[in-house]
């Protein structure tokens, strides 16, 4: 572990969160930052990145992918659908999808969900250094046209899963414009699994802690490959989490990042919407989740908003939503932000 690990894994990883880290500069060919890479975490729908290899494995040479496929693998890497990593668990083998790979990546720490959930993809273990040779096999190793697939499915995620988590934490929240995603949670109220995780644990892997991770590549050409798993308090909020991630993420050095510019701001409230125009009567892009940490690169004069204790004029904008937020729910309780600018 390097000093630059030791300061993040001191001063950044909140107290009762387990964290496993790894990010590799595809351009030297090093890792940049490890710190708990060979910890093993439940994948969550990180493993979708094995599903879709296994799935495509033997189809060359020309790996052409029919339609119903298409639509199934575009909403499980996009949007991260469960249904359809599910269908795929069912009809390919279950856990055997998982051996298959290990065996022809030489993953070194992954395997199958224990033998008493053996339908639970999401109850593979991994960990961030194998997720790393996962995504350099794609991007260096794979068939052209299975990387290029899989590459452009990645690089353009929805925000919301459509199991409606928004998913834009970590990577998607700090890094701008060029990055990928597979992200991964667990055991949050309202999530997949969310019942099972907490009625079943065993000894051998985590399954009761909620579980957020983060992983992907940044910078032009997929430069680096960047995976963060964590692991937080059972009852943990997802706003919580999903802020600790990001925190994280923005502390970790990243060669050829760039970085979207703004400050970063805390927010209060449930269900605060965010919106096209800076007034209620426009469209609405989406909702923040609770207690959220965002970033705000500006502010501009909208629709007077009174919610008691606190009245606003003021609307902050979001870039990553490429939206506005009324200010009552934005900062510390001024109703004009400091320190941000002002959009005319």
């Amino acid at each position: 572990m390097t000093l630059r690990d030791e300061r993040t894994e001191l001063d950044v990883v909140p107290a009762g969160v387990t964290a496993g880290i790894a990010v590799f500069d595809r351009q030297t060919g090093r890792f940049v930052q490890e710190s708990n890479a060979d910890h093993r975490f439940r994948s969550a729908s990180v493993v979708k990145l094995l599903i879709v290899l296994d799935l495509l494995w033997d189809r060359g040479p020309t790996y052409i992918v029919g339609p119903e496929d298409r639509a199934r693998l575009e909403v499980m890497l996009r949007s991260s659908d469960d249904d359809a990593a599910s269908y795929y668990w069912d009809h390919n083998g279950g856990a055997a999808i998982v051996e298959r790979m290990v065996r022809r990546l030489g993953l070194t720490h992954t395997e199958g969900p224990p033998a008493t959930h053996p339908g639970f993809w999401g109850y593979v273990s991994i960990t961030a250094a194998d997720t790393v040779r996962i995504y350099r096999y794609i991007l260096d190793h794979a068939p052209s046209p299975v990387r290029h697939y899989i590459m452009n499915q990645l690089h353009e995620p929805t925000r919301y899963g459509t199991d409606g988590f928004d998913q834009y934490f970590g990577i998607a929240s700090v890094f701008d414009p060029d990055f990928s995603i597979k992200q991964g949670w667990s055991g949050f109220f309202g999530s997949s699994g969310y019942g099972s995780d907490r009625s079943k644990p065993v000894e051998t892997l985590d399954l009761t802690s909620d579980a957020l991770h983060t992983t992907g590549t940044v910078g032009k050409d997929d430069r680096c490959i960047v995976s963060v798993y964590t692991l937080h308090p059972r009852g943990t909020q997802y706003g919580k989490a999903y802020t600790d991630v990001t925190r994280l993420t923005r502390a970790l050095i990243v060669p050829g990042g760039v970085r979207t510019s703004g400050s970063w701001l805390a927010t209060t409230g449930v269900g605060v919407r965010v919106r096209t125009a800076p007034n209620t009567s426009c469209g609405i892009l989406g909702m923040l989740p609770p207690g959220v940490e965002v970033l705000v690169s500006g502010q501009t004069l909208g629709e007077h908003i009174d919610v008691p204790p606190r009245s606003s004029d003021w609307w902050a904008y979001l870039p990553k939503y490429g939206g506005y937020v009324t200010t009552v729910y934005v900062g510390s309780g001024a109703p004009k932000l400091p320190g941000v600018p002002v959009y005319q």
